[in-house]
């Protein structure tokens, strides 16, 4: 099992930028896709940006152009750089691991962007 630790959420205005980060501290191996989902209130939790350990991303449609996924491989360390910030984007964002014995998911940090 994987334990993912999730940072950097928080209170930002209209067009601000925050930048989550997501480590597995103890993991040994590499592992094979890091991602972000998110989950506003009343809605389903959605991808919102994947990067495998080859550095492949996969962008949710309404992210892409503000968004950026990155990774540190030697530390199985993901990142989520977000520009131009909208009160839509305003959820709770999940961490994502998918390794060779499965998927883990962190606890989640809340992003909220409002005036």
């Amino acid at each position: 099992q994987v334990t993912l630790v999730e940072s950097g959420g928080g209170l930002v205005q209209p067009g601000g930028s925050l930048r989550l980060s997501c480590a597995a501290p103890g993991t040994t191996f590499s592992i094979y896709m890091l991602g972000w989902y998110r989950q506003a209130p009343g809605k389903q939790r959605e991808l919102v940006a994947t990067i495998t350990s080859s550095g492949r991303t996969n962008y949710n449609e309404s992210v892409k152009g503000r968004f950026t996924i990155s990774r540190d491989g030697a530390k199985n360390t993901v990142y989520l750089q977000m520009n131009s910030l909208k009160p839509e984007d305003t959820a709770v964002y999940y961490c994502n691991a998918e390794y060779y014995a499965g998927l883990s998911w962190g606890q989640g940090t809340q992003v909220t962007v409002s005036s």
